[in-house]
Parts: structure tokens; sequence; C-alpha cells
């Protein structure tokens, strides 16, 4: 573990306590100044355990939910990651720092090019950034070992689990607007997919193909 401001060290400490004990997922959380990813006022409360609101109305997400999706994908360091909604590029650095490559896509435009400066300021170099396009994910890029999805489907979209190499883990949060389920989805060797409810959560919708219509302003 490196050396760490109190308030990171704080976290990191009650992330072991009450979410996983997996040192590489702690480490990469340590790795990772979320005080980086927000807006400078919001700095002084970036090491608390709290979502915290950035560019376009999206958040980034408490770090309990961080570390539950991050070490549910089980990551071994030789994976491709498909991450899906990058927002602050917050995640996508985490999984950075677990796995050889990461593809992250995003559907607002000034969130994609802001985290992706990021990510090239902090020296992460394993990770593209892309426009999110008009199919969910990036089959073009695809088969990925695993898949995190940083927004709320009202189902598992299959256009995602069609992304997975055999073996992959697929972890989404499903429901309705308002709260969902932290679902874990594996592709088994001989096609069939199985799927392991994590807890409850709440992310912004995933909008768009394999998520939710867009509300009328």
């Amino acid at each position: 573990m490196p050396d760490l401001p109190y308030e990171a060290y704080e976290l990191v400490e009650h992330l072991r306590r009450t979410v996983t004990d997996d040192e590489r997922v702690l480490t990469a959380i340590a790795d990772t100044p979320r005080d980086r990813f927000v807006a400078e006022h919001l700095r002084p409360y970036a090491y608390e355990d709290t979502a915290l609101p950035t560019e376009a109305g999206q958040t980034i997400s408490q770090p309990t939910i961080v570390a539950m999706m991050t070490a549910a994908l089980a990551l071994a360091g030789d994976e491709r990651v498909l991450d899906v909604g990058t927002g602050s590029g917050y995640q996508a650095a985490i999984l950075a720092r677990l796995c050889r490559e990461v593809v992250s896509v995003e559907v607002v435009d000034s969130l994609r090019r802001s985290a992706a400066d990021r990510l090239q300021t902090l020296g992460i170099r394993n990770v593209t950034v892309l426009q999110a396009g008009d199919v969910l994910g990036a089959p073009e890029l695809a088969p990925f070992d695993a898949i995190l999805v940083a927004a709320a489907a009202p189902s598992v979209p299959d256009a995602l689990v069609a992304q997975l190499a055999p073996g992959g883990r697929l972890v989404i949060p499903v429901g309705s607007r308002e709260v969902q389920e932290l679902t874990r989805v594996t592709l088994q060797e001989d096609g069939r997919r199985t799927e392991e409810h994590l807890g409850a959560c709440r992310f912004v919708p995933l909008i768009g193909p394999g998520g939710f219509e867009s509300e009328a302003p």
C-alpha cells in the first residue's frame, strides 16, 4: 500500500472492513487519487464514502460501490475489460491498474474528452476512451473478459452478454430508474449464463440501446 493522505488511508481501510479484502483491488483504489476526478470545490469530500456530482448531470460513484463492482469482476491481470459509461474516468483508472487493457465508452462527448485528458495526465496509458455510438458497448472490439456498466438498465442487455468471452463476467445495475440490484452475469464455457445478485444500489439510468428511453425535458 502506498503512502497515502490520512483521508485516503481511512477510506481504503473502511473498504477493507466493509467490502473486500482483495489487496489488488484495494491497492488499485489507493493508487488512484479520487480528488483528481472531481471539481476543485468538491475535493475536500473526495475521500468520503459518498457519490459526488460531476459534469453533465452525472456522478462519480460511491467508493463502496466502486470497490464492490471492481472486486466482482475478479480480475487476474491479463484481461481486456469494457467499461460502459466513462464518466469522470475514475472507474477506468482503477480497472487499468488491474488488467491489461480497458476500452471505455461514453455517450457525452465533453465527458469523454475530459476523462481522456485526465487519464493521460495521470500517466495511464492502457485505457482507450471512445465515443459511444448507436449500439451498446463496443461490439467491434469484442470479445471482452469482463464488462462493467456504470449506469442502470431495466434488464441485463443481451447485446453486452454477446460481447463477453467464454468465462467472462458482466457487472451491471439492473432495475428501475429509482433503485437497482447490482448483478453479476457469468457466461459459462458452454454458452449458458448465470446471474448473481450482489446488493441494492442506485445509478443514473443507461439511456439508449439496452437502457431507458430519454425523458422529455
